[in-house]
């Protein structure tokens, strides 16, 4: 056996092997849920900034939020188009908890389906939904 024989046999079991899990995980993929937002949601159709922002940036709008509420003592956020938000987790009026009512039925279905992790803003603030049980 030649040793272009022998490297190619090499290079076909290495690629073999970089794509076992891509192959035994074709066609595995689970359905993406479905989230529920408030009916005042549906009713404004917007969020505080663009659905395709918010779904890549969201935890930077609230890392800054968090920043500038604790550091800077600002609760009012305006957006690109001069729309003014609570930045608040404590409160519903005109703020995330206002369109997101349920962790479990928002926050949690995206965040167990794409495996990012565990949220920690309820380890400070307080699940309205949970609130008293």
């Amino acid at each position: 056996m030649s040793d272009k024989l022998k490297v190619l046999a090499g290079l076909v079991v290495l690629a073999v092997l970089i794509t076992v899990p891509f192959w035994l995980n074709a066609g595995k993929t689970g359905e993406v849920p479905e989230v529920v937002i408030a009916d005042a949601a549906k009713k404004a159709g917007a969020c505080v900034e663009s659905k395709e922002w918010m779904a890549a940036n969201h935890m930077i709008l609230l890392d800054t939020w968090r920043d500038t509420v604790v550091r800077e003592g600002k609760h009012i956020y305006v957006n690109e188009s001069g729309q003014e938000f609570n930045m608040s987790l404590s409160s519903g009026e005109n703020s995330c908890l206002g369109c997101h009512t349920s962790t479990a039925e928002f926050c949690d279905r995206c965040h167990d389906y794409t495996g990012v992790g565990t949220l920690y803003c309820w380890d400070c603030h307080i699940d309205p939904t949970k609130e008293n049980k």
